[in-house]
């Protein structure tokens, strides 16, 4: 078999050095870098091949939501498994949207960061063990639609009650292609009206 390519991204030196010494214990893992940032780990992506990024939520500057965005966007089979000291759900299902395939916190074991790269390499979800959610929470979040930043921008702005015209009026962008992104947010959503994709919208933490 051969190894799973890693890069750990957190600022905080110390982690990073955990981080080092957990995965080096682990056969099956080559650690491709280590990152303070997400420009950092930007770097390293667009210098060597890596298959899965942990990577940590809350770093300064760009965060790593915006990270796992930024990763999907430009090395979409890269796996991305989110790290943090927070349990808060709505961290979790902002991280998925974004293209993260799991979720692990700061003080798993090294049993557990095998798990959830073996987990997440294999292409299913992974969910750390102190996150107290019901296996339908997680279906929730795997359910979560895939919206593209434009389709993001005009669901925020639905959901602050702007009409199609004042919509394409403030992103500038025709009319035509506004009424475009409000069907497929409806499809995507599986809903039939504007309440309840703005419903749909909230459940998810994504307005």
């Amino acid at each position: 078999m051969d190894k799973i390519r890693i890069i750990v991204v957190d600022d905080h030196p110390m982690v990073l050095e955990g981080m080092r010494g957990m995965l080096s214990q682990i056969g099956f893992v080559e650690l491709a870098g280590l990152a303070a940032n997400a420009y950092e780990a930007m770097t390293i992506l667009k210098a060597s091949a890596a298959d899965i990024v942990i990577t940590d939520i809350n770093m300064p500057e760009i965060s790593g939501i915006e990270l796992a965005a930024k990763i999907r966007t430009e090395f979409p089979k890269v796996k991305i498994i989110a790290m943090s000291t927070f349990k808060e759900r709505s961290y979790i299902s902002q991280m998925i949207q974004n293209g993260a395939s799991g979720y692990l916190v700061k003080s798993a074991s090294r049993e557990e960061i095998e798990e959830a790269i073996l987990s997440v390499h294999e292409g299913k979800l992974y969910m750390s063990l102190d996150v107290s959610l019901s296996s339908a929470d997680k279906q929730e979040m795997v359910n979560v639609p895939m919206l593209s930043s434009r389709e993001k921008e005009v669901l925020l702005l639905i959901a602050d009650g702007m009409t199609n015209p004042q919509i394409a009026s403030k992103l500038f962008i025709s009319l035509h292609t506004v009424d475009s992104h409000r069907k497929n947010l409806l499809t995507k959503f599986s809903v039939n009206n504007t309440a309840s994709l703005i419903k749909q919208a909230a459940k998810f933490n994504l307005i």
